[in-house]
């Protein structure tokens, strides 16, 4: 999870420098983060099931190499368009870590003492989401930005190294069954919808008919990811996991959380830097209020939970605290105390550090055992959409606002629109080069419209916070996926047993109807020795 975050943080700072330099717009800006989220987005699910399905150490290891490997390539990028498309290769990657280091702890802990584990992981993606920007930084002043996107490599490398010698866990094998269409509907809805959301109001307008047709394209392959998730034998989001309140609660909340962690650390840069005048290495720095929320709050409400086994009212606190801290950044300018500043980021991040973990926890402790690398992956796709979405229409709003408060200034000033340069198209602008006026004018732009975004969130934030209060309070298990699964195996071998031995034969064939079908012939042909005997020894061998 720490080569994940800090590849991905590595370069927030950077980002403003980055486009500029590659010639690209604030609609180039915004994709170069949302074709990692999306690719993300997609991914993760997929992960998940064949985290149900085949050995989890061997695709966690997988999943780092891809990673690692579309970072590389990323920092060789020579336009916006090849940068975006090797963030694409890097997102599958991520899809694969967000989701197997969720389920491969659960594995390994139980729910009761898993509150502090999670507390612990959010401790990590806070040293790397704060120590990347700050790392990127400096790596773009110093050595160039190229290299902030092979920093990860080594960490990787180790990570694969500890992980082949110390993560020992069973595979609980079955028989693979892909669900490819169901893959590509969904992959092909959420993307046609996102680009959607990314484009029109830019490229075309809101009513026009490729909006329309967009929109309904996605409602369709969406609807029919839908329906092939409810045939096919293995779907990638299985749709019973909607029939469990505690899953579809927790979903809703993770949308609005999905769009206040990626949206806020995006565009933060974008507001220290274009709209306060600072270096990279500067506007890493000065996110450290946030990350300091996050770290603080995860790893002290993480202990508490695993010590008292109590979780709701802390997520609900979280849930206010988010809200707030998004209302109180809705209110920044160009101009705003930097003291009011870091405290709103410090509310805000508290509030991510209280839920984002916690909501992962309740939902693999409600689920059944066998389900939960789905399960998990699924919180964390719709985390990651909420995220995505959020991310394009944020960019979309952001660049709109920049656009029309720009050109109007340039007009109260006298000057010629036409004559501004890229200032009033879109273009992410050079601060040093610009005369003092143009660039209050610019700085005063996007302190506003940055503080716009941070509005759009809060409505999401108060549907989190009913979605959380609503969430059944249940008790927290004592016992790991593993040894959950473990019980149910026996228990099912030993209502088997105990229906052959009676001769039970309808409830036989119930039990049989939810055991696998590789399962069901070792078990029969062991059952077949045992009844020859006498059925006191039949029970016994069984």
């Amino acid at each position: 999870m720490f080569v994940a975050m800090l590849a991905s943080t590595v370069v927030s700072s950077s980002l403003p420098k980055i486009i500029g330099d590659l010639g690209g717009t604030q609609a180039g800006y915004t994709w170069v983060v949302t074709s990692t989220l999306l690719a993300t987005t997609v991914s993760t699910p997929i992960w998940g099931k064949l985290a149900d399905l085949t050995n989890r150490k061997l695709l966690i290891q997988i999943s780092l190499i891809v990673f690692v490997v579309g970072s590389g390539l990323a920092g060789l990028a020579q336009n916006t368009e090849m940068l975006i498309f090797f963030r694409v290769l890097q997102g599958l990657g991520a899809g694969g870590l967000t989701a197997l280091v969720q389920v491969v702890m659960a594995d390994i802990i139980p729910p009761r003492e898993r509150g502090r584990y999670m507390g612990l992981l959010g401790a990590v993606m806070a040293v790397a989401t704060v120590g990347g920007p700050l790392l990127g930084g400096v790596i773009t002043d110093s050595a160039g930005w190229r290299w902030n996107f092979y920093i990860a490599v080594p960490f990787a490398i180790a990570a694969i190294i500890v992980l082949q010698k110390t993560l020992h866990i069973p595979t609980h094998k079955r028989k693979v069954t892909i669900d490819y269409l169901g893959a590509v509907l969904i992959a092909g809805g959420v993307s046609l919808l996102l680009i959607w959301v990314t484009l029109a109001g830019n490229q075309f307008e809101w009513g026009s008919l490729p909006s329309i047709s967009m929109v309904v394209g996605a409602v369709l392959l969406l609807a029919a990811a839908v329906v092939t998730e409810l045939k096919v034998k293995e779907p990638i989001i299985p749709m019973t996991l909607f029939t469990n309140r505690t899953f579809w609660l927790a979903v809703i909340a993770s949308i609005s959380v999905g769009v206040a962690m990626f949206g806020t650390s995006v565009f933060l840069s974008q507001y220290m830097q274009l709209a306060r005048g600072k270096t990279p290495t500067e506007s890493g720095l000065l996110t450290i209020p946030m990350i300091g929320g996050v770290l603080v709050s995860s790893v002290v409400i993480g202990q508490v939970i695993s010590r008292t086994g109590k979780w709701k009212r802390y997520m609900v606190a979280g849930s206010i605290l988010l809200t707030i801290g998004l209302a109180l950044m809705g209110t920044i300018r160009y101009d705003t105390s930097f003291f009011l500043v870091f405290l709103f980021m410090f509310i805000m991040g508290a509030g991510v550090g209280m839920v984002m973990q916690n909501l992962v926890l309740i939902v693999q402790n409600a689920v059944d055992p066998r389900q939960i690398g789905t399960a998990s992956a699924s919180v964390a796709f719709f985390r990651s959409l909420g995220g995505t979405i959020g991310v394009s229409v944020m960019g979309a709003v952001l660049g709109s606002r920049i656009t029309t408060l720009v050109t109007d200034g340039i007009v109260k000033l006298g000057i010629d629109p036409a004559q501004a340069g890229n200032l009033g198209d879109g273009g992410i602008p050079n601060l040093s080069t610009l005369p003092g006026p143009i660039r209050t004018l610019v700085e005063s732009a996007y302190g506003e419209a940055v503080a716009d975004v941070f509005l759009l969130a809060v409505p999401l934030a108060i549907i989190s916070i009913v979605a959380i209060s609503l969430l059944p309070n249940r008790t927290l298990g004592t016992k790991t996926s593993v040894e959950q699964i473990a019980e149910t195996e026996a228990a099912t071998l030993i209502a088997v047993s105990g229906a052959e031995v009676a001769g039970d034969t309808e409830s036989q064939a119930e039990i049989d109807a939810e055991l696998d079908a590789e399962e069901r012939e070792t078990e029969a042909a062991e059952l077949q020795a045992a009844s020859q005997a006498a059925p006191g020894e039949a029970t016994e061998r069984v």
